[in-house]
């Protein structure tokens, strides 16, 4: 079943028109996608390869976890949903920032959010939408994103991520 979302303007406004999302994407119509960026206490960051048997960019590899905010969902509550759906994680990412992604499917409102996970070993991915997972350094990380093919908006976000990280130390 296709999800639900609502139409957003240009200043992340909800426009009260609910629409599927195949259609949003389809009709280019801005709506809100919540990912999150998950960290350990070491400071590497979560990696993993999206299942081939996704719709959406099967195989290739990904920094962020999430997905479309659905009716009446807040950035928050979608990180929080799509954290337990995808890695079974139960944590209330903090937000970090917006920006409207124009890298992926159609434009969209991205809201980036962290969320440090305190035991590593505790990710428990569903095998229906993750293949692999690691837990990468920085450099590590940097490197990989010029050698793997990750989805279209995983160098925007990723690159704002590290980017606002920096200006906050």
């Amino acid at each position: 079943m296709d999800e639900l979302v609502e139409r957003v303007d240009d200043q992340d406004r909800v426009l009260g028109v609910v629409v599927s999302r195949r259609q949003g994407v389809q009709e280019g119509w801005l709506h809100r996608v919540a990912v999150t960026v998950c960290r350990d206490e070491r400071g590497r960051i979560l990696v993993h390869r999206r299942s081939e048997q996704v719709s959406r960019f099967p195989g290739l590899y990904e920094v962020e976890v999430g997905g479309a905010a659905t009716v009446g969902e807040s950035y928050e509550q979608a990180a929080a949903r799509e954290l337990t759906e995808e890695l079974g994680i139960r944590a209330l990412p903090r937000l970090l920032f917006t920006f409207i992604n124009r890298s992926g499917l159609s434009p969209h409102w991205l809201g980036v959010h962290e969320v440090v996970v305190s035991d590593a070993d505790a990710v428990v991915p569903d095998p229906d939408e993750v293949a692999w997972h690691s837990w990468l350094t920085e450099l590590e990380l940097r490197s990989a994103l010029l050698e793997w093919c990750f989805t279209p908006d995983t160098h925007e976000a990723v690159s704002r991520y590290l980017t606002f990280r920096t200006a906050q130390s």
